[in-house]
């Protein structure tokens, strides 16, 4: 579909270019590496600025530049390391806001507009309709119960808007989920609208529970759960996981969907010790894993 040309200008100046510096010693550099771009979506004319939180995880150096204007240093203010985005603080006034939230919730076949940061002052856009809502699961310990999924490519570099046609913001694109099929998925920003005040006063999500993460790489089987790979350092690669086990259960509870592992795993909190069993060359083998703290983990240095 094509976008008004007129009423998608007026969207053009919520969205911002992001240039993140990394140390190299951050865990995070071994998969994201140690400069990353981003885009990023205006949400208060205060300088605040949404955006996915892989683009900023770990930064030391953060700047922001607007489509028009001049580069400004960031700083973040919150992440929420389980949904996946960081609010930036800009330190500079006059930002143009994108209007946040629908007047109703999107539905399937409700077209969209994607609209993101392809370079310092370039901005692209995409559109399509809405193809899914509902829970959306990924590898990486990661589970959003309202994902948005979109026809609408991400057009840029992950952190841009969801918009409806009222010019609305609805979501905060994080990734292409298939360059052939040309879809992308959006966290709802009715995530970061529940939670914007707690995240503004204390940096992150105090009202959710703290959830224990492993580091794996998780992949889904017809029988079961295999791990495709560890973060190195993390919980599960001290306590003795590997690469190609299978994991059959966690305190004793039948592991045999992703989902099942995940919302076992959340039923504890960082600090927990868990009993892991696992298949590892034709025969099941019992560790112990003390639970890690994602957001420690990967905290900024």
């Amino acid at each position: 579909m094509d976008a008004p040309v007129e009423f998608v200008k007026t969207l053009l100046p919520t969205i911002v270019n992001i240039h993140a510096t990394v140390p190299k010693q951050h865990p995070s550099t071994r998969i994201l590496g140690d400069e990353r771009m981003g885009s990023g979506v205006v949400v208060d004319a205060s300088g605040l600025v949404l955006t996915v939180n892989y683009v900023v995880m770990g930064a030391s150096t953060i700047d922001v530049a607007p489509l028009k204007g001049r580069r400004a240093r960031a700083e973040v203010v919150a992440q929420d390391f389980e949904l996946g985005f960081a609010v930036l603080r800009v330190k500079r006034q006059g930002l143009t806001p994108a209007p946040l939230g629908a007047a109703r919730a999107p539905e399937r076949g409700d077209p969209v507009i994607s609209i993101a940061s392809s370079g310092v002052r370039e901005v692209r856009v995409g559109g399509g309709l809405v193809t899914y809502l509902g829970e959306f699961e990924a590898y990486w310990e990661y589970l959003l119960d309202r994902g948005l999924v979109t026809s609408a490519p991400n057009p840029g570099f992950g952190g841009g808007g969801l918009f409806t046609l009222g010019g609305r913001l609805i979501g905060v694109l994080s990734l292409n989920l298939n360059e052939i099929a040309r879809s992308s998925l959006a966290i709802p920003v009715d995530c970061y609208q529940e939670h914007a005040e707690e995240m503004l006063r204390y940096g992150r999500v105090v009202s959710r529970p703290r959830r224990a993460w492993l580091g794996v790489f998780a992949h889904a089987l017809e029988d079961g759960v295999i791990i495709a790979g560890l973060v190195p350092g993390s919980p599960a690669d001290k306590g003795g996981l590997r690469e190609g086990d299978m994991i059959m259960s966690v305190n004793a509870e039948e592991i045999s969907s992703r989902r099942d592992l995940y919302m076992r795993l959340w039923r504890h909190e960082p600090g927990e010790r868990l009993t892991l069993e696992v298949m590892r060359d034709n025969a099941v083998r019992r560790l112990e894993v003390t639970g890690g703290d994602r957001a420690e983990f990967f905290k900024q240095i």
